[in-house]
């Protein structure tokens, strides 16, 4: 039984003991060393006797409810954030007592394994600096929620995680990436910062996203038939590898000894295939559902390698999560950022693109361009640090309205001129800048599309490319490539997207 099946029944079997609780329950959310979010109405909720009177009283607010159909729900008034630890207390046939509470700056930390990946837990290389950072790592107004994997064909109501303060004891099972983005962020704003962990590597956004909103997208539905159908043909596909096992197996060892006899690689041994896994919706049940609708300020989003190959289908996928996830908190704005894919040698820039191209879709969306920051052999860079600097830069500017560029430049429009392009970029309102020397990384053709490497130049806040075989150009591209090699900036040093003006 793979680990995803296991993961489905084990949380049923947690669901339906919870149901049975007779006493006030409060969801683990609100548990000891949470963090709430200051300046809006804050929802808490839990579990109770039918009809039964529950009491939240916290900095001054007492409010009351009644339980019904063993469930309960009630709203304090917008709190004020400050480093003063405050206690909860829910009271009815039981009292319950929530120590140690923060109202600061609430954040979910989501995605693949670049954002799974831990302070302590990194493969196959550790964090840059890991250890100096985990010594240093001493912020009790930091705290986490770590949601571990879970995986439910229905909707999950509670994660059953914890609350956990930041210490150099605690760091190391902090999401990386969500941890330098909390401390940037706290360092800058002067408050509390929680962030709630929910990751899961390997996995494609479809599993983030309800299956019903999935199959409501023409280009997305055969998601859902694809995995029925694999679902469905499994038998057959383990019954032929069966059959064929003794002649793999001879075949196989046949090969190694030749491998071997010529020094080369010995092939890797047949096994039976796996059943397959990554039911459309199944992590959005288990560990985004039981989060809503705790009050929280927006989103960080580290995901899209799994989902690299198929970059035209996740520029509906992507935007569609995004959506998903804002409506179903009630706020369509909710700030959401996410970490655009860093160089490596298996990294399409088609999905890339699909990235940015929903950074232009939707409202309130932050990308932080990492082209700096890759490593061409590895598909899990280092270097996380600025990671969660330049997601808190887009913070500060998206969702606290700090007068600063929320990101590197990104392609605007472009206007052909005397056998030349110039380009247009927004967030550069510092200028724009040639890191490092001559600018680098811009292709350029004419109406047959065959690009040639340009010659750029910045003047003012545009980029001026041409090449003097082509005196008519039509389309520019930069850093349209696996891996990158570019190195355009704005004044607040951040790097410039990768895009193309033909896009497709």
């Amino acid at each position: 039984m793979n680990y995803l099946v296991r993961s489905i029944i084990v949380v049923s079997i947690v669901s339906v003991s919870t149901k049975c609780l007779a006493i006030v329950q409060p969801n683990s959310l609100f548990s000891n060393n949470m963090v709430l979010q200051q300046g809006v109405t804050v929802p808490v909720w839990g579990s109770a006797n039918e009809g039964e009177k529950v009491t939240v009283e916290f900095d001054g607010q007492k409010v009351s409810t009644t339980a019904k159909a063993g469930k309960w729900m009630l709203q304090l008034k917008p709190l004020k954030g400050g480093n003063k630890t405050k206690v909860m207390t829910i009271s009815g046939e039981n009292t319950i007592k929530i120590e140690n509470v923060l109202v600061g700056e609430v954040w979910v930390c989501s995605g693949q394994s670049n954002m799974e990946m831990s302070m302590s837990n990194a493969w196959p290389k550790q964090i840059d600096n890991a250890k100096e950072e985990m010594a240093n790592a001493n912020y009790p107004e930091i705290r986490q929620y770590l949601i571990h994997r879970k995986a439910s064909e229905t909707l999950v109501e509670d994660a059953n995680a914890k609350w956990v303060v930041c210490d150099t004891g605690s760091i190391k099972d902090f999401t990386a990436v969500g941890y330098f983005f909390a401390r940037d962020l706290h360092k800058t704003l002067k408050v509390p910062v929680g962030i709630i962990f929910s990751a899961w590597g390997g996995t494609a956004a479809e599993y983030w996203t309800p299956s019903a909103d999935v199959e409501s997208v023409p280009e997305l539905k055969y998601l859902i038939e694809k995995y029925q159908n694999a679902i469905k043909d499994f038998p057959n596909v383990l019954a032929k590898f069966k059959e064929k096992k003794a002649w793999l197996d001879g075949k196989w060892l046949k090969d190694s000894a030749n491998a071997v006899a010529n020094n080369k690689t010995i092939p890797n041994k047949p096994r039976a295939p796996y059943r397959p896994q990554g039911s459309v919706g199944a992590l959005y049940n288990a560990m985004i559902n039981p989060l809503i609708p705790y009050a929280i300020k927006g989103f960080t989003w580290y995901q899209g390698e799994a989902n690299r190959t198929k970059a035209k289908e996740y520029r509906y996928l992507f935007p569609l999560m995004i959506n998903v996830w804002r409506r179903n908190w009630n706020q369509s704005t909710l700030p959401f950022l996410f970490v655009q894919l860093a160089p490596y040698m298996d990294m399409n820039p088609e999905i890339r693109e699909a990235q940015l191209l929903t950074v232009n879709k939707l409202e309130s969306v932050g990308m932080a361009v990492i082209t700096d920051c890759g490593d061409s052999a590895l598909i899990h860079p280092t270097a996380k640090q600025p990671v969660g600097k330049r997601l808190s830069i887009a913070a500060r500017s998206i969702a606290y309205k700090e007068k600063i560029d929320a990101m590197g430049p990104i392609y605007q429009s472009f206007e052909t001129k005397n056998n030349t392009i110039e380009l247009s970029f927004k967030y550069a309102s510092k200028g724009l800048v040639a890191k490092g020397g001559k600018l680098i990384g811009f292709e350029i053709a004419g109406e047959d599309k065959q690009f040639l490497p340009a010659e750029a130049e910045i003047k003012g806040k545009k980029v001026i490319v041409s090449h003097p075989n082509i005196p008519n150009p039509k389309s520019v591209r930069y850093g349209w490539a696996k891996i990158p090699v570019v190195n355009l900036f704005n004044g607040e040093d951040l790097p410039a997207s990768p895009f193309r003006t033909d896009v497709e």
